[in-house]
């Protein structure tokens, strides 16, 4: 049986990249049961709610919802638990400082599959204003007008 290889995304938090400015990236592997990795194989889960916080020394994930398995007995999970982020200390002791310095948050922004394992993109989260929020739609809008112009230009 051949093993899955590249990158194949179950989820993503479109979100959080409306909400913050992500000042820095990071993939983590995440601690799962198995039902749980079961139900994200289906494609299933939501990150929305997502947060991530560190408490004594390891960086625990809340909020994100996979839910339960279809064909789960009595050992399926509970579809909103605590999950533990798997990361090297210095990572952790590193994300911590910037956290408790500077006001920031964690927040997840993808989790996906890679070559097997599931891992989440976690991104470190400065929140956004209302008025840099509307910025950041003008621009878009701004950049899809003139991509437009510039296509029906180039079409005549």
């Amino acid at each position: 049986m051949p093993r899955e290889t590249g990158r194949k995304v179950i989820a993503s938090n479109r979100k959080a990249r409306h909400d913050y400015f992500i000042d820095d990236t990071y993939e983590a592997g995440i601690s799962l049961m198995g039902t749980e990795v079961k139900a994200l194989r289906m494609g299933r889960a939501s990150l929305v709610d997502g947060f991530a916080h560190i408490d004594r020394g390891e960086m625990w994930l809340e909020g994100v919802h996979i839910p339960e398995y279809v064909q789960g007995t009595w050992t399926n999970h509970t579809p909103r638990r605590k999950r533990k982020l798997l990361l090297h200390r210095a990572e952790i002791d590193r994300w911590a400082g910037k956290v408790r310095e500077s006001g920031l948050t964690i927040v997840p922004l993808a989790l996906y599959f890679v070559d097997g394992r599931v891992k989440v993109e976690i991104g470190l989260a400065r929140g956004k204003k209302n008025y840099d929020k509307r910025q950041t739609l003008r621009e878009k809008q701004d950049k899809r007008e003139a991509d437009r112009a510039m296509s029906l230009r180039r079409n005549r």
